[in-house]
C-alpha cells in the first residue's frame, strides 16, 4: 500500500533534515583551487544559496545512482563523508543535544558521542535517499543582514501539493556556513534529541547513552542487512 502523498512528505523532509540538508556539492572551482581559494568562494555564497546548491546536487546525485536510492550503504557513506560532514558542526549538533551533560563527559567520551551520533545521521540518510522522488522545494524569502554569522534559511518541501516546514539554522565559519540544527514541521532536531538524550543520562550517564546509540544504530545495520 502505498503512503498518503504528506506521509510521503514529511517522512522526506524529517529524514532529509538530518541527512539531505547536511551535503555540500564538490564544484569545479572547488576541485581545482586551492583550500583557500574554496573557501573564499564557499564563503562569498548566499545562506538559501548556500542550501539551494545543497539540495540540487544531493537531488542530482541520488537520482543517478541507483545504489543510493537502494540504501547501499557503502556509497551513502561515502557521500556522508566527502559531501556531508566537512560542512556541518557535528560537535556543536552532539553536544547541543546531549546539553548539561557534554561539560562534564570525557575528551573520551565525546569522541564516542560525536562518532555514534555521525553514524546515526548516515543511517537516516540511507532512509532518506530512497525518498527521493518529485519533490520540490520552495524557498522563503531571508531575514537577515549581511554582517550576521547565524542565520535560519526557511523552506517548504512540497510533494503533490502537500508542504512539509524545514529550516535550517547556519553559522558562519572560517571556511563559510555550516549547518547546526534544523526544524521539521515546527520541531528543531536538536531540541527533539534533548529530551531523549537527556533521561537517558539521567537514568544511566553518559556512558548509558552511548551504549543506547551503539545499540541503536546496530539495530538500523541489521535491518539494512535484512532489506
Amino acid at each position: 500500500m502505498n503512503a498518503h502523498p504528506r506521509q510521503t512528505a514529511a517522512r522526506w523532509a524529517i529524514v532529509s533534515a538530518i541527512g539531505l540538508a547536511l551535503a555540500w556539492p564538490v564544484t569545479a572551482v572547488q576541485a581545482q583551487s586551492t583550500p583557500v581559494a574554496a573557501a573564499a568562494a564557499t564563503q562569498a555564497v548566499a545562506p538559501d544559496a548556500f542550501i539551494k546548491r545543497i539540495t540540487d546536487e544531493v537531488f542530482a546525485t541520488v537520482k543517478a545512482d541507483k545504489g543510493i536510492q537502494q540504501g547501499d550503504l557503502r556509497k551513502v557513506q561515502a557521500m556522508v563523508e566527502s559531501k556531508i560532514l566537512p560542512n556541518v558542526n557535528l560537535q556543536r549538533m552532539t553536544s547541543a543535544a546531549v546539553g548539561r551533560p557534554w561539560r562534564q563527559a570525557t575528551p573520551e567520551q565525546k569522541q564516542r558521542l560525536q562518532e555514534e551520533f555521525k553514524t546515526l545521521l548516515i543511517y537516516t540518510y540511507a532512509g532518506a535517499a530512497a525518498q527521493i522522488k518529485d519533490q520540490t522545494i520552495e524557498y522563503r524569502p531571508m531575514r537577515s543582514r549581511p554582517e550576521d554569522t547565524e542565520v535560519i534559511v526557511r523552506t517548504l518541501v512540497r510533494n503533490k501539493g502537500d508542504a512539509i516546514q524545514l529550516d535550517y539554522r547556519l553559522e558562519k565559519a572560517d571556511g563559510g556556513w555550516k549547518i547546526y540544527d534544523v526544524n521539521v514541521l515546527g520541531a528543531w532536531l536538536v531540541q527533539t534529541y534533548q529530551s531523549s538524550f537527556a533521561q537517558e543520562v539521567s537514568a544511566s550517564g553518559i556512558d548509558g547513552l552511548i551504549a543506547k546509540l551503539v545499540e541503536r544504530n546496530k539495530q538500523l545495520a541489521s535491518r539494512k542487512v535484512a532489506g
